[in-house]
Parts: structure tokens; C-alpha cells; sequence
């Protein structure tokens, strides 16, 4: 085929596309149609039989391209360019207004604030990345610096566009877009129905229905569910200035992103109340759960200029909605045993309906709380969603008490396995070593992504591996044969040498994943990540005194005492022992700033015969470097293995340096 042919048909492949993704947002986002079903079917018949006749103008970015992508084994993280920051709370009027005070107060001015409100969805938050006006990469929140890259997912949810309309005007180099991703009350309930029908558990309510779905390793599970999204805002923009978030938000339907048709613009807080309340008595009819409103300093000068205070914007404030209450029974209180040895009281009520989920249990706290509430067996009681989230009980409607009701108080001996308890200020403690509820908490939160990341042993596989004694410490897991996992109930063949390749996978781990999943008491993710970029040699801490460790800036006597306590015992001295005779290798840390790829970003395509590509972005992270997932200018080098993709064509396309694997295991040494 000649060149001007091919050009011609280039052309009218791309034609194709544009045209249908117009379609598209006409149908799914303004639900106003202008071709039929047939048409539209036709349309999309011939782009199929084009790409089907000519391989090489396939594109990811292909509305033929929305039927989801072989399954995943795991998500890649994602760095957002800009944090993705949370938002502080008002629970009432005065809050709100308060937050006026302090933006004029911070601005040094006394005019009137000019507010965008906007419906708070309650959903799972995501980023959308566009480069050139197509759809590069989609990332959860996460934690608000990293999240998990989702982008086969999100290309199957029919109302974010794979490629922006830039008929109106052009597409930024760069944009990223962040937005909610929903589901429909109706199709929600339509959802669980389905479930129900297949013997499958219904979702506790929309909210994990969609962050479920979402983040399906599957994405043509992802593409049965039905998700739609909501944009809100933008994180980095280039090749685009925007002087008001207002203007961000009228622009983005010309791009043929979605925005949410409630959104107003204020001139006031008073407004912003009166608006407040409007939503408050729509709530209930809306056809999406929201629990408040969102208020935003609409000129992003003004933003710039408030910036933000520790993970919030000062420019930003999330005004709650009152929790939807409900009142029931307590039929009894009982005690619940952390990987700690924590109690925590739980009370166990009449099952009733409290904002679309049924709720039979509710937290207590501790005795404390208990106390405080004056809470006792046989009470009748006023509960509500915390957030709309966590079930709590808020106070005892004591005029229904008839003299029967039980007084609770917090056990001597566990619960689990009849050792003391000991009380720490407000917390009730069991000190038992060989605690079973310890220790299957232990081994879940040892396994969990963020700490050793072993896939599939989740809590009824644990129950069942502590239980018949074949875990009885952490390490144990390293010697599970995979005969004995067959022998568990519903354990198949497949499901226990996947367990056993999720074990064997984990055994390479960086030094602060690695304190993390210990579950040091009072040693969080971030407080091991510091311990380990300061003291980078596990052996370091067999030997380290409380002052050395309060060296490290953030580490006080709680955590230092904490620490010392833990590598002194010698039952755990041993476990970690039979962990390093089990392979377990660490990844010593060189700290953020010290290390030898300090500044520097890195991307994996094809694959490595020396390392798997977790362990490659780990040594990586190690050595002070970062990772990506995707090609962009911000990316320093491009480490390239066998069967390289599509990455390294845009590597070369952005000038962008490209490293063979014996090339970068010179440099990492």
C-alpha cells in the first residue's frame, strides 16, 4: 500500500474514532443521542473490521479497546505528579463559616470569598492522566503521593473519554483530571440482585460496590460493572492556563469530560449554606449517595496563595452532612482481640437498616467509652455511621430501660486464650505470647500488600492455618509445604501453589517493608521507612539502645522503648532468624536523600532475567530512586529486558535515555 494511502486510511481510522468517542459522550455523559443504536453499531462494525484488516493502527486508546485486558497479577504504584490531598471536615454552620474567617483572615481581606460548592460523592477518587488529549494513565488515590495503577480498568467505564474532543479547544500537552468513580443507587441494587441470584455476597453499599470494581486484577470485570464517573478537578496542567476552578470545571465538558450538573458558583459563605442545605433536602432523591457538600476558594491565585497545611488544602473544606441515625437493641457485648493483643468492646445489636446497610454490630471503644456512654446489655440505643462509614453508638436512650439491663465490664483473663490482661491507660491488653487471635492478626497484617504482600492468604485461610497448628509464628509461612494446603478445605491444587508462589515471591523486600510487617507496637509505615533509611542493616537493630533510636527524627521514648523491647525478646530474635534461613533477603535501605539514584526515575519494560519487576523497583526505591509505570518526560531512564513494549518506542520518542538490564545493574553496583 502506498504512503498516501495509508495516510488516507490513518486518517479515516482517526476520523472513525473521534466520531464515536463524540457519540459516545453524547450518549453516556449528556444523554442526548444524535445518531441511533444502528448507526452508531455500523460506525463501530467498521472501525473493528480497519484495525482487525491493518494491526499496526491499533491503539490502546481505541473505543474498540474498552472490552478489558488479560488479567493482572498485581497493580503497579503510581506517583501523583501533585498530591491528591484529603480534605478537612465542618459538621455544622459555624465550622463553615469559621473556614471563611480563616481564608479572609490568611488572605488579609474582608471582601467576600468567592466559593464553587459541589456535591461531595461518595465514591472511590481517582486520576485521570491525558497526554496530547489521550488517555495515558488512571491511578487511585491511594494515600494521596502514590496510588495503583488502574488505567485497563478505567478504560472500560463508557463515560471518561479515551481521547479528549479538542474540536472547541485544544487539548493541553499534559493534563491530569481528577474525578469520583460511582455507582447508581438503582444499579446498585440491581448489582447485588444479580450477586444474590449467582450465590455470590452482595456489596455493603455503592461506595464499595464501586471501589471493588475498580480494582479488579480483571478488567472485563471491571467493564460488567456499571461505574461512571464525576471530574472535580485537575492536578498538573500543561500547554493550559486556568485563572478559577470555575473555569476548569466549565471547560471540561468541551473536552467531553463529565462534571456533575449540581455544581454552583457562589458568591459568598452564605450562599455556600444556602446551598448546603438545598443539597441536604435533595439528598434523598438524588439518584447517587452523597454525604455532604464540597466548598473550594473558586480563584486559583487565591489557592496558590493559602496552599495547604499538612495533608489538607487551605483553600478547600468538606461540609459534612448529619449522620443518618437509628435506634436498636443490644443484645450483648463482646470482646475482640487485635494482632497486638488490643480488646476492643463490640456491641452486638438488633440487626436494623442504617443508610442503606444492614448493621448488627457497632464498636465501643473501650471501657472508657463505655463507661462514658453508661452502656449496658439489654439497652436500647441510638447509633450512627461515623462519616457514614464505621457504626458507632452515640448515646442510651435510657427511658427505655426496664431494670433488667447488665453492666459490662472489660475481662481480667483474655478471651482467646485465658491469659492476663493487663490496662495501659485506655487500652485493655493481653500479654499471652501464644495468643491465637494475636497471632492471626500478626499474620495478617505480616501478609498484608503494604507490609510483605503475600496475595491470597486472607483471614479464613489463616483461621484455617493457625488452627490446625500449622503456623504457629510468622515464619512458619516460609515452611508450608503445598501438600498441606491441599489438604485444607476449599483448597484446590491451583489455589495452594498460587499461595505457594505468592510466598515465595514476597521473600524479597526492602528493610522497611520488611519492620513494618513485624508489627513493632507503635511502628507505623512511615515510622519504619525512617527507622530504615537511619539504620539501614536489619542486624543494626539486635543492638540499637533507646537514645540511639530517638537519633531519628519523629522516634520519641514511646516508640524507641517499643523497638528495643521488640528485638531484645528472643522469641522474636528467633523468628526472624528462621525467616533469613528461609531466603528471606532485605533490601538494605541508603536512605532517600543518600543513596546513589537519589532524584532519579525509572521505568521497566519487558522482562528481566536477573530480577522480577518488583524486586527491580525496589532496589531501585532503595537506592533513592523512584519508579513509574508510564513513559513521560519526568522519567530519567527506561531500563529495557526482553520483549520490550510499547514504552520503549516512546522512550526513544521523548529523547528519553534507555538502559540494557546489565547497563543498569552497573549502576545500581
Amino acid at each position: 500500500m502506498g504512503d498516501m494511502a495509508t495516510d488516507a486510511l490513518k486518517r479515516k481510522v482517526e476520523r472513525l474514532r473521534e466520531e464515536i468517542e463524540y457519540h459516545n459522550y453524547r450518549y453516556y455523559v449528556l444523554d442526548q443521542p444524535e445518531i441511533s443504536d444502528a448507526q452508531y453499531d455500523r460506525m463501530m462494525r467498521e472501525l473493528e473490521k480497519l484495525e482487525e484488516e491493518n494491526p499496526d493502527l491499533r491503539s490502546p486508546n481505541s473505543p474498540t479497546q474498552r472490552v478489558g485486558a488479560p488479567p493482572l497479577e498485581a497493580f503497579e504504584i503510581v506517583r501523583h505528579t501533585l498530591p491528591m490531598l484529603s480534605l478537612s471536615n465542618a459538621f455544622d454552620e459555624n465550622e463553615a463559616r469559621d473556614f471563611d474567617k480563616r481564608v479572609k483572615r490568611f488572605l488579609g481581606s474582608t471582601d467576600k470569598i468567592v466559593y464553587v460548592a459541589e456535591p461531595k460523592l461518595d465514591g472511590l477518587a481517582v486520576e485521570l492522566v491525558y497526554e496530547r488529549g489521550f488517555l495515558t494513565i488512571g491511578s487511585t488515590r491511594g494515600d494521596g503521593v502514590n496510588g495503583e495503577n488502574i488505567t485497563q480498568n478505567l478504560r472500560t467505564i463508557k463515560t471518561i473519554p479515551l481521547q479528549l474532543i479538542r474540536k472547541e479547544i485544544p487539548a493541553p500537552d499534559r493534563l491530569e483530571v481528577r474525578g469520583e468513580v460511582i455507582i447508581r443507587i438503582d444499579k446498585f441494587k440491581e448489582l447485588n440482585r444479580k450477586r444474590e441470584e449467582a450465590g455470590e455476597p452482595p456489596f455493603a453499599n455503592p461506595r464499595n460496590a464501586a471501589a471493588g470494581s475498580v480494582r479488579q486484577l480483571d478488567s472485563k470485570i471491571t467493564r460488567q460493572r456499571p461505574l461512571e464517573i464525576y471530574c472535580y478537578g485537575v492536578g498538573e496542567v500543561i500547554g493550559k492556563n486556568f485563572k478559577t476552578h470555575w473555569e476548569i470545571l466549565q471547560t471540561f465538558p468541551k473536552w467531553g469530560l463529565r462534571t456533575n450538573p449540581h455544581i454552583r458558583r457562589c458568591q459568598s459563605i452564605d450562599e455556600v449554606l444556602d446551598y448546603y442545605h438545598e443539597m441536604n433536602e435533595r439528598r434523598e432523591n438524588l439518584p447517587y449517595e452523597i454525604d455532604g457538600i464540597v466548598i473550594k476558594v473558586d480563584r486559583l491565585d487565591l489557592q496558590t496563595r493559602l496552599g495547604e497545611i499538612s495533608r489538607s488544602p487551605r483553600w478547600a473544606l468538606a461540609f459534612k452532612f448529619a449522620p443518618k441515625q437509628e435506634t436498636t437493641k443490644i443484645l450483648d457485648i463482646v470482646v475482640q482481640v487485635g494482632r497486638t493483643g488490643a480488646l476492643t468492646p463490640v456491641a452486638v445489636m438488633e440487626p436494623v437498616r442504617l443508610g442503606g446497610v444492614e448493621v448488627s454490630r457497632a464498636t465501643l471503644h473501650n471501657q472508657d467509652e463505655i463507661d462514658r456512654l453508661d452502656v449496658k446489655v439489654g439497652d436500647t440505643v441510638l447509633i450512627q455511621r461515623a462519616g457514614d462509614v464505621i457504626p458507632e453508638v452515640v448515646q442510651v436512650i435510657t427511658s427505655k430501660r426496664k431494670g433488667t439491663e447488665k453492666a459490662f465490664r472489660m475481662p481480667s483473663k483474655c478471651p482467646v486464650c485465658g491469659a492476663e490482661v493487663v490496662k495501659e491507660e485506655v487500652i485493655y491488653r493481653c500479654i499471652g505470647l501464644d495468643c491465637p487471635a494475636q497471632l492471626k492478626g500478626r499474620i495478617k497484617h505480616f501478609a498484608s500488600k503494604r507490609a510483605m504482600d503475600i496475595d491470597g492468604l486472607g483471614v479464613k485461610l489463616i483461621d484455617q492455618l493457625v488452627d490446625k497448628g500449622l503456623v504457629k509464628d510468622v515464619a512458619d509461612l516460609y515452611y508450608i509445604k503445598k501438600d498441606e494446603l491441599i489438604a485444607l478445605e476449599r483448597m484446590a491444587d491451583k489455589s495452594a501453589q498460587n499461595i505457594i508462589d505468592a510466598i515465595e515471591k514476597s521473600k524479597t523486600k526492602p528493610l522497611g517493608k520488611f519492620l513494618f510487617a513485624l508489627g513493632i507496637l507503635h511502628v507505623g509505615e512511615t515510622t519504619a521507612e525512617d527507622l530504615a533509611n537511619h539504620f539501614p542493616r536489619l542486624d543494626d537493630f539486635f543492638h540499637l539502645s533507646e537514645e540511639d533510636l530517638m537519633e531519628v527524627e519523629g522516634i520519641g521514648p514511646e516508640v524507641s522503648a517499643s523497638v528495643v523491647q521488640f528485638f531484645k525478646d528472643k522469641k522474636n530474635r528467633e523468628s526472624i532468624e528462621r525467616l533469613k534461613k528461609a531466603g528471606v533477603k532485605l533490601i538494605e535501605s541508603k536512605g532517600k536523600e543518600k543513596g546513589k539514584l537519589a532524584g532519579k526515575t525509572f521505568v521497566f519494560t519487558g522482562t528481566l532475567k536477573s530480577y522480577g519487576r518488583d524486586e527491580a523497583r525496589n532496589l531501585v526505591e532503595s537506592l533513592g530512586g523512584t519508579t513509574a509505570s508510564s513513559v513521560s518526560k519526568k522519567v530519567d531512564f527506561v531500563v529495557v529486558g526482553e520483549d520490550p513494549g510499547s514504552k520503549l518506542d516512546k522512550a526513544r520518542d521523548l529523547g528519553i535515555k534507555t538502559l540494557t538490564e546489565e547497563q543498569f545493574k552497573k549502576m545500581i553496583g
